[in-house]
């Protein structure tokens, strides 16, 4: 009986570290650094609270733009002038973090992560352990939430921000400067360019091709195969509605 239950043990104990093994090769993020967040709004914030209670990392500082310093501490943290923070935290020994909004369709975003780049830093990742990811390649500075399905084959790029509850499907391409906000129905085999901006409880037919810079609306259904570049879609189905460009709506 002794003996039972010690094999029993056994075999469990090896399914679990076959477990972590997994999740921890799907999830590159947790390699533990170092980490400055960039801002000190709400999803800094965010930020800030899932690295500390989610993540082996450590947030050591945040940093903005010297124009919109106006305190020197967030969160008990030093805030620097972005300007400057590769005099103060070298890239060698530090890493960053920019998981900014959908602004200006995540031209914004991408501005700051280019010249994060520029300067040498490499951007962590941050997977929720409450999301369910397989064998997807995640770019850099990702900030992916809690409860989504992401299947496997898909893959997605750098600086994207998945909110949480959405599903991605079986080799689906989310290249890089996407925002998914909750609840979107992505289905397999599609393709989302850079800049795209999905909102909440939007959802995508299998094979589609979401051109760069497209916005699709909340609750909005895309059945069409193609979208035009910098498109505005809502409704359900999902049509082009406005002459005006995606970046100069949102």
């Amino acid at each position: 009986m002794i003996i039972s239950e010690y094999l029993k043990i056994n075999l469990l104990e090896k399914r679990i570290n076959k477990i972590e093994v997994r999740f921890r090769r799907n999830h590159k993020s947790l390699i533990m650094a170092k980490v400055i967040i960039f801002g000190i709004l709400d999803t800094a914030e965010l930020a800030h609270y899932y690295l500390k209670n989610d993540s082996e990392h450590e947030v050591v500082a945040f940093t903005v733009s010297k124009i919109f310093l106006k305190e020197p501490t967030f969160k008990g943290l030093p805030v620097v002038p972005f300007e400057e923070i590769d005099s103060v935290y070298p890239p060698s020994d530090y890493k960053l973090f920019a998981p900014m909004t959908a602004r200006k369709m995540s031209q914004l975003r991408k501005q700051i992560y280019a010249q994060g780049k520029e300067k040498g830093y490499d951007f962590i990742s941050y997977i929720s352990s409450k999301t369910q990811i397989f064998n997807t390649e995640v770019g850099e500075n990702c900030f992916i939430l809690e409860n989504n399905m992401i299947r496997p084959f898909a893959s997605i790029g750098n600086n994207v921000v998945i909110w949480n509850n959405s599903h991605i499907g079986q080799r689906s391409v989310i290249k890089d400067h996407v925002f998914i906000s909750s609840h979107v129905l992505i289905y397999g085999h599609c393709t989302v360019e850079p800049h795209c901006f999905l909102g909440g409880n939007a959802a995508v037919r299998e094979f589609s091709h979401l051109s760069k810079g497209t916005l699709l609306g909340m609750g909005a259904s895309l059945v069409m195969k193609q979208t035009e570049e910098w498109g505005i879609y809502i409704g359900n189905p999902a049509k082009k509605k406005t002459d005006k460009l995606s970046y100069q709506v949102y």
